[in-house]
């Protein structure tokens, strides 16, 4: 009982102590005696308050972000696929515009040369039985094209197609070693045949059969032409003439051109469904000095 009426008597003197120092702080003000205590109470407590800050807004901000790292992610998703879409659609445009312009080409050649044309796209590369380099277009007996069929694009001879399906059509290209077309020096009657030697359709052989005939590189050769236009119509351009071989005692001359078509990169070609009424001549090769071969009593000394 002694040592319950001391403690409160105690704890009454304390609160009543604490009392009268709350009131003379704060009837002091700035002159407070207990002004440096106030401010080093402040101090640790600050601290201390500012040390937990830093410990627990990271801690805070690391679960905020990983409520939230499922929408990001999928916002980062979305955005990818919407810059992959724009890089497709780029690259279409691209194709399109470049497309048009071989199209606007082609139907140049066409009216040049007297041709008309079903304008198509290759649409793979592939090698048929007994030949090694062929392509398929995306047209075939429902739109027209039947075997036997001139193949060409913007800048020259392509091919002929040797095989129709219902929609699509195989052609064998002007550089298969098993291909031959027959060719006629630009400015003269001059004729030979035209043989692929592979190469990537780099080059292709040009026999002429006059070994007599004068032939240099530059010398320019367009398609001589088929009876009825089939396989091969007249006056395509077909190459230039980059090196002549040496055949010595040899009844034809060998020379090889440079095809005017890349045989390599096809995209828009045109199918000559109907041949012209005459022979185009040399209407159809591009613009250039004219690489006529000399007169008869000049070749002599070729």
């Amino acid at each position: 009982m002694k040592d319950t009426r001391r403690a409160r008597v105690n704890l009454g003197l304390l609160l009543a102590a604490a009392l009268v120092l709350v009131t003379i702080d704060h009837r002091s003000a700035a002159q407070s005696p207990f002004g440096p205590l106030r401010m080093v109470g402040t101090t640790l407590f600050g601290t201390a308050e500012s040390v937990g800050s830093g410990i627990v807004r990271p801690v805070g901000e690391f679960f905020e972000t990983m409520t939230e790292a499922p929408s990001a992610r999928g916002r980062i998703e979305e955005l990818l696929a919407e810059n992959q879409r724009l890089k497709r659609d780029l690259v279409a445009q691209s194709l399109d515009r470049g497309r048009s312009e071989e199209l606007r080409k082609l139907l140049g050649v066409s009216g040049a040369g007297g041709y008309k044309i079903l304008p198509t796209q290759v649409i793979a590369r592939r090698g048929a039985p007994g030949f090694e380099e062929a392509v398929e277009l995306d047209v075939g007996r429902a739109d027209g094209v039947r075997t036997e069929m001139t193949v060409l694009n913007a800048d020259g001879l392509v091919g002929r197609v040797i095989h129709v399906g219902a929609s699509t059509s195989t052609v064998v290209l002007l550089s298969d070693p098993a291909s031959a077309a027959g060719a006629r020096l630009e400015g003269s009657n001059e004729i030979g045949v035209v043989h692929g030697v592979g190469e990537n359709g780099r080059l292709v052989r040009f026999r002429l059969l006059d070994s007599t005939a004068p032939i240099i590189p530059g010398h320019r050769i367009v398609s001589f032409g088929s009876q009825r236009g089939a396989p091969y119509v007249a006056g395509v351009p077909i190459g230039v003439v980059e090196r002549v071989e040496a055949t010595p005692g040899e009844l034809t001359r060998i020379a090889y051109a440079r095809p005017y078509a890349d045989l390599t990169a096809l995209d828009v070609v045109g199918v000559v469904v109907q041949a012209p009424r005459r022979d185009p001549r040399d209407a159809v090769l591009p613009s250039g000095p004219r690489k006529a071969a000399p007169p008869r009593f000049q070749r002599e000394g070729v």
